[in-house]
């Protein structure tokens, strides 16, 4: 009968398991926002858009044409930039501006 090599364990430290499960939560809490976000919807297609934005640039770079697959990744950078960004909101036109002289268009 032949027995297998006694397997070797590594045991984290409390400090890393604390540190594991910290990270663990800020995910979690990350993905609940996304969720709770009002452009949810654009945020699924964003996705489905830089999916194949990532598959064009690889396409291009396979037949020499990195000019095309540099634009490609180029664009998916702002776009997701754009995305992560939290939205302004609107600034509210009423009676206090037009109050103060300032003209409303």
């Amino acid at each position: 009968m032949v027995t297998t090599a006694k397997r070797a364990y590594h045991r984290r430290s409390e400090d890393q398991r604390i540190a594991d499960l910290e990270a663990k939560i800020q995910k979690i809490k990350a993905r609940l926002e996304v969720r709770q976000r009002k452009d949810s919807p654009v945020l699924r297609e964003v996705m489905r858009v830089q999916r194949v934005l990532r598959r064009f640039a690889q396409t291009a770079q396979d037949h020499g044409r990195s000019d095309l697959a540099m634009s490609t990744q180029a664009f998916s950078a702002g776009l997701d930039r754009l995305v992560s960004t939290p939205e302004e909101p609107a600034r509210r036109r009423g009676r206090a501006a037009a109050a103060n002289g300032v003209e409303t268009v």
